[in-house]
This record gives C-alpha cells, structure tokens and sequence, in this order.
C-alpha cells in the first residue's frame, strides 16, 4: 500500500515538473492558441499541456506501478492513446478538420475493442432482462467512446475547466466502480487514481490565469481515458451501470446534448463551433472567468452527488431520481438559455400551470 501512495505522489511530481518543458516545447513546434473572435485568451498561449499528463501517467504505470497491472491489456491500452496522443498534437499544431480527428480517436477505439478487448456485451434492460448485444456490440462501444471523449473535447473552453471536472469525475467514479459496483478489475481505480494525479500537478499551471492549456493533446486523451474506464464497468451492462457514469459527466454530456440541440434548432451545422456553450453563457451572464469555472466545479460535485445515490437506491428509486434530475437539468438550461432565450418550453408550463392556478384561486374568492 505504501508503494502505490508515493507512487500516486510521485505522479503529482512527475506530471508537475514536465509542464514547464512541455510548454517550451509548446512554443518551439508551435502548437499554440491565437487569440481570436471565439477564444478567451488575450495572447498567445501554448497548448498540448495534454503531453505531460500522458507521460505522468504512463510512466507511473510501466515503472513505478510495474507488476499491478495485466501487461497485455496495458500495452493495448497505451498504443491506443499513443494514436489519440498523435492525433491531438497534430491538431493542436496543425488544426485538422473534424474527420481526421474522427479517423484517429475510431482507429484508437478499435485498438480498445479488438486488441485490449475492453467492450460492451450485454445489456440488462429492467423488467425485461439481460439481451446479448451480439453484432452491436462494436458500434455501441465505438458511439460511447467518440461521445465521451468529444464530450470532454468540447467542455475544455476555459481555464481549468475540462482538468477540473475531469478530476472530479474520475475520482467519483473510482469511487463508485471500488465501493459499489463490484467491478472485478479493482486495477482500473489504481489507473484512476494514478490519471487524477497527473491531472492534480498540472491543475496549476492550467487555472487562471494559465500558463499553457491542455490542447487537444489533453482533451482528447482525458475524454479518452474516461470512456475506456468507464467501459470496464460497462462489459455487462446495466440501467444502474450505465447511469452512473452519464450523470458522473453531466456537465460535458450536458453541454454537448444542448450544443447539438441549439445549432439544430437554429439550422446550423452541428459541427460548426459557437460562443453559447454552458461557460460561454455563465460569462454573458456577468460571472468572471474564474467563477464561471468555480460554479461549473460546484454542478459537477452536484452530478458525482446525485450519482452517489444510484448504487443505494432501488429500481423505481432510480427511475424517480432520474426523473428529477433532468427535470432540474432542464429548469437550469433554460434559466441560462443554454439553447436560446426563447426555448424555454418547461418554464412557459410552469408559468401557464402558476398563472392558471392563481386565476382559479382568485375566482373562488
């Protein structure tokens, strides 16, 4: 035990140390972030900070950890992010198009699926039983991990942010996975653990004001590794197993869903980028970027609560907490108008349902 904490130490260190040479080596390859109409930043930052979490990490893993994992898997594991590392420094150099990125994070999740075997195979639908999966096993696995990993991808818009709840989330769902949901493979929380600490070393250097941002080298990984825990959990599927980690990234899933909503609604491209994500809209608010990322932290904690509550609560106690969970969830984006000001069809219910009442109230008297 005494090994494995000075180890996770010793990753905080690791990742920590190798920012600085990272955000040299940044600037020399010119993988940097030009301040323009859609970004935040006043100057020229670099990015790829990403690099330093991936060599924190697996350099723990291989070395300081050597021996606590199943090698076999591990090396599958790791060329798989080595292609989503590749990709994402390429892109944070040379900016690919969306395909491109879509060809190496699919190439990445085949290497998980084929090579480490980490995947779906069956779903437990409740009252109805378990179905094996069968031929869709593939393209379910596939669609989690692109939606998490561009899920993570999309939040990663201010200083902080997409590390903050990247820690966040993985620490509930370490969690989650060691106290309640009986996953045989206890190795995935040490791996868990051990990606928080490299997130924790370079937290700093990364809350505002930053020195050097993730990058896509960072995002995509992150949002990567995220998914592929999550899957680990997800070989046999359940409503429970399946929820926890949804809520977990609530606030990504959260702005991702309502982004795709929004451009749709507004008939642009889904694909095309806008200012109305969920940090956007705080700030147009009057929040101050820091307190944008600090109440963004603060409805993360609120999701990895709410998922706490699913391993002890019963079936018809998970349908109910569902239930009230995004009925919250969609009171909250309409009051911010996450999808526009003029899309908030639940609270023109309530309203019709208050007015209404008054009216009928007032009539008796």
């Amino acid at each position: 035990m005494y090994k494995i904490f000075a180890s996770i130490f010793a990753t905080i260190l690791i990742s920590a140390l190798l920012v600085p040479v990272v955000r040299q080596l940044a600037f020399r390859v010119g993988a940097v972030d030009k301040p323009n109409a859609r970004r935040v930043n006043k100057k020229t930052m670099p990015t790829m900070g990403g690099l330093a979490i991936f060599i924190a990490f697996n350099f723990t893993n291989f070395v300081l950890l050597h021996g606590q994992y199943p090698m076999r898997m591990m090396i599958a594991l790791f060329i798989a992010q080595c292609i989503v590392l590749i990709t994402g420094i390429i892109d944070d150099i040379y900016e690919l198009k969306p395909f491109q990125k879509l060809i190496g994070l699919t190439t990445a999740a085949l290497v998980v699926y084929y090579v480490a075997h980490v995947r779906m195979t069956t779903l437990t639908i409740p009252f109805a039983g378990t179905v094996k999966l069968g031929l869709l096993s593939l393209p379910i696995t596939l669609v989690w991990i692109l939606a998490i990993t561009n899920a993570i991808n999309l939040i990663d818009g201010l200083d902080g942010l997409a590390t903050g709840i990247a820690i966040i989330a993985l620490t509930t769902s370490a969690l989650t996975g060691y106290f309640f949901l009986n996953v045989t493979n206890t190795f995935i929380s040490l791996m868990i653990a051990t990606l928080v600490a490299a997130l924790i070393g370079f937290l700093p250097y990364n809350f505002h004001p930053a020195t050097i941002y993730l990058g896509d080298t960072g995002s995509l990984f992150i949002g990567f590794m995220i998914s592929v825990f999550a899957l680990f959990g997800l070989k046999n599927a359940t409503f429970i197993s399946i929820i926890i980690p949804v809520i977990i990234l609530g606030v990504p899933i959260t702005d991702t869903v309502f982004a795709i909503i929004r451009r749709a609604l507004n008939k642009k491209p889904i694909m095309k980028p806008d200012k109305h994500h969920l940090h956007h809209r705080l700030m147009q608010m009057g929040l101050s970027h820091r307190q944008t990322v600090l109440v963004i932290y603060g409805i993360a904690l609120i999701f990895s609560f709410i998922s706490l509550l699913y391993p002890i609560s019963n079936i018809f106690g998970s349908l109910l907490l569902t239930i009230a969970t995004l009925l919250g969830l969609e009171i909250f984006v309409e009051l911010i108008g996450l999808v526009g000001g003029n899309h908030q069809p639940l609270l023109n219910l309530i309203k019709r349902i208050v007015l209404k009442s008054s009216e009928h109230k007032n009539g008796k008297e």
